[in-house]
């Protein structure tokens, strides 16, 4: 049977979406008006490297099985959906159109499923060591989570690597790294036998007798997504620089032994609270990754191009690890230059100087 997903950005969004289309589910895109017209009218294109081929396959949401449409925050009926995916950064969300679907969504009771960076707080609610503590100041405003009950939000790591490359449309993504989108639990089972459903659906899609990357995996465990903290830590945000923004593959490797000690670090915090060493990605594994990552991570050209907000899972780390008692002298450094680039650009703009 169909299920009916609301997805909420057509962005990176697409690319879970595409799955799920490929799978024979219906999706619904929700992003800005032009953008929107423009799904509508000519559908969506994910590029993605299936294993063992030398070039990127255009996958078209018009050929797939599922059905696609898009529409803007103000015109969703949410009676119509069984799951809604969170794919947009966590700034986002404090659009006053989004806010309101937001209120919707909660007071819907439908489960969220989260593909950003950045957890929603009522996920971090869910995990005992964090329920408590003072997290509030890494997003960007924290009151847009607040209607949610915990056990109706999880997270999936957003491991695969996607951009829309700048001098194409925006229904256009391209897939530069198919890794796995990998889901913890939802609190009640029967959401969850919808996330295996959905998980077993994708694994089955097959293109031209081939494989198709980028699987949905779930967890019975919170901690799987936590894994991409130290990801993020060591090599996302330190592409954001004093200057010119660098990439993820020189953040990690300039000083690979730097990069080892940040990334064991944010791993202990995770085990500090709860996650098991099998949850975890050994340092090897990305370190290799990154090596073919020859971008500036989104956070770093988000930065760059003079956005005032950025998701803020460095901030978050600290946060955590001073309340944990075990602060980081790297990560601290890290925040801080962050924090410093973003108020360059608030004072430039405030100026009105470039």
């Amino acid at each position: 049977m169909a299920r009916n997903i609301l997805i909420l950005g057509a962005s990176y969004g697409s690319l879970l979406g595409t799955k799920l289309l490929m799978a024979g589910h219906n999706v619904t895109l929700v992003c800005r008006n032009k953008t929107a017209e423009l799904i509508n009218r000519d559908g969506t294109e994910v590029r993605i490297k299936l294993r063992d081929e030398a070039v990127h396959r255009a996958i078209f949401s018009r050929g797939l099985p599922g059905t696609l449409d898009a529409i803007t925050p103000a015109d969703v009926d949410l009676s119509r959906y069984d799951l809604v995916g969170l794919a947009m950064q966590e700034p986002q969300y404090t659009n006053h159109t989004i806010r309101v679907l937001m209120i919707k969504i909660a007071e819907a009771k439908l489960p969220c499923l989260s593909i950003m960076n950045m957890p929603p707080l009522p996920y971090l609610k869910r995990i005992p060591a964090l329920a408590d503590m003072d997290l509030e100041e890494a997003y960007t405003n924290a009151q847009v989570w607040e209607r949610f009950k915990p056990g109706l939000v999880s997270l999936c790591s957003p491991d695969p690597q996607a951009f829309r490359p700048p001098e194409e449309a925006a229904n256009v993504l391209h897939v530069g790294l198919p890794t796995n989108f990998k889901a913890a639990a939802f609190a009640d089972e029967k959401h969850n036998l919808l996330l295996r459903k959905l998980e077993k659906d994708i694994d089955a899609v097959k293109l031209d007798g081939h494989d198709v990357p980028v699987k949905l995996k779930v967890f019975d465990s919170l901690f799987v997504p936590l894994a991409k903290w130290s990801m993020l830590l060591t090599g996302n945000y330190r592409c954001i620089t004093p200057n010119e923004p660098q990439s993820i593959r020189d953040a990690v490797h300039s000083d690979l032994k730097l990069s080892q000690a940040i990334y064991d670090h944010v791993d202990a915090v995770a085990r500090r609270l709860g996650a098991d060493p099998q949850d975890q990605v050994p340092f090897e594994k990305y370190a290799k990754a990154a090596q073919s990552l020859l971008k500036p991570s989104s956070a770093a050209r988000a930065v760059s191009a003079g956005a005032p907000f950025i998701e803020r899972v460095d901030l978050l780390v600290k946060l955590i690890s001073h309340q944990l008692g075990v602060p980081n002298a790297e990560i601290d450094r890290t925040v801080q230059t962050v924090d410093q680039k973003l108020n360059e650009k608030i004072v430039a703009g405030g100026s009105g100087s470039a």
